[in-house]
């Protein structure tokens, strides 16, 4: 009954290229101006074109695994928009690559909100005892699914990957995460969409081999996604901060899903937090989807905001529509 899914190590990586305002300026109708004003985002990291998701996951997992001095981990779970292929699973060659042997492995698809679904399958696998440690995962590509021409999505996405090792522990350690919070509303799948691509509207191509009129761009309804994700995240929050005991004071840190600086400022605004008890670090990455939680952390960590026996709420949003938080103490962690 005690047994609980405590954060051992931390790892996080972004390819190396940097992509600034003023270059996205030079290619679209934007500035950088425009794009701070609406985000609070200054530059992103974009990969390669012969970069993967798997590649960037890799880079993350042997970090995370390094953190935590683990050589070996029961299952591995990737979560991702932007999986390497259709089919198989990016999570089983992740598993190979790092030399996890035979570990189970999957993907999550969640979008934004599935490092968290991803942390809450980890957690449920160690706590019925069919785990000791499980490696979980937040990898996304999203400039592989972005409209070239879209100024509002390239504006706002950026690449990377991150994760935390998860091990058997008990419910009074630091970084033992509590209950999870999670929900969806199918009736705002078509807000953040990749229209066609799957079976619903394959991509299709004429005899030629010229694609069809399918779109097979990400798409994303703004104004609804604000309103969406902001009373989302702030109510999940609120319950699991909650269910920990904690009133909104007691919370040192917040680390929401990076999405853009607005929003995060009125999901603040909406708990009562003082915005300087916000993890931010999307002015410098951008909005990495999966990878947005796991990131800031690390971030965090490195630059002193997040310290040992922290409380720390988690949160995010995404499509699905798909949301929710969780809440720990931190631990004494050196990220990988």
């Amino acid at each position: 009954m005690n047994r609980t899914a405590v954060i051992r190590g931390i790892g996080a990586w972004v390819p190396p290229r940097i992509v600034t305002n003023d270059e996205l300026a030079q290619e679209l109708d934007t500035s950088d101006e425009w794009i701070r004003s609406r985000t609070g985002i200054s530059r992103r990291h974009i990969a390669d074109p012969d970069m993967a998701t798997s590649d960037l996951a890799v880079e993350a997992g042997g970090r995370a695994l390094k953190s935590a001095s683990a050589a070996s981990v029961d299952f591995v779970i990737v979560a991702t928009s932007t999986p390497d292929r259709p089919c198989p699973a990016t999570a089983p060659s992740v598993a190979s690559r790092l030399g996890l042997g035979t570990a189970a492995a999957f993907d999550v698809g969640a979008v934004c909100t599935g490092f968290l679904y991803s942390l809450a399958v980890g957690a449920g696998l160690i706590a019925a005892g069919n785990a000791e440690s499980v490696l979980v995962l937040g990898a996304d590509t999203f400039s592989t699914i972005l409209d070239p021409a879209d100024r509002s999505t390239r504006a706002v996405f950026g690449d990377g990957a991150g994760g935390v090792v998860l091990a058997a522990g008990t419910p009074d350690e630091p970084g033992a995460l509590g209950r999870f919070d999670l929900a969806s509303d199918g009736e705002g799948s078509d807000l953040i969409t990749v229209p066609s691509g799957g079976s619903r509207d394959p991509v299709r191509t004429g005899p030629s081999g010229a694609a069809g009129t399918a779109d097979p761009y990400f798409r994303m309804e703004g104004r609804a996604v604000f309103r969406n994700a902001v009373e989302r995240m702030a109510a999940s929050a609120l319950r699991v901060a909650g269910a920990r005991g904690w009133d909104v004071g007691a919370v040192d840190l917040l680390v929401a899903h990076q999405a853009n600086l607005r929003i995060m400022n009125a999901v603040a605004d909406r708990m009562r937090l003082p915005r300087e008890r916000c993890a931010v670090n999307v002015d410098r990455v951008g909005n990495t989807a999966a990878a947005s939680i796991p990131l800031a952390l690390v971030d965090a960590m490195d630059d002193g905001t997040l310290r040992p026996g922290h409380r720390v709420v988690l949160t995010a949003f995404g499509g699905g529509l798909t949301w929710g938080s969780c809440a720990l103490r931190w631990p004494d962690l050196v990220a990988g």
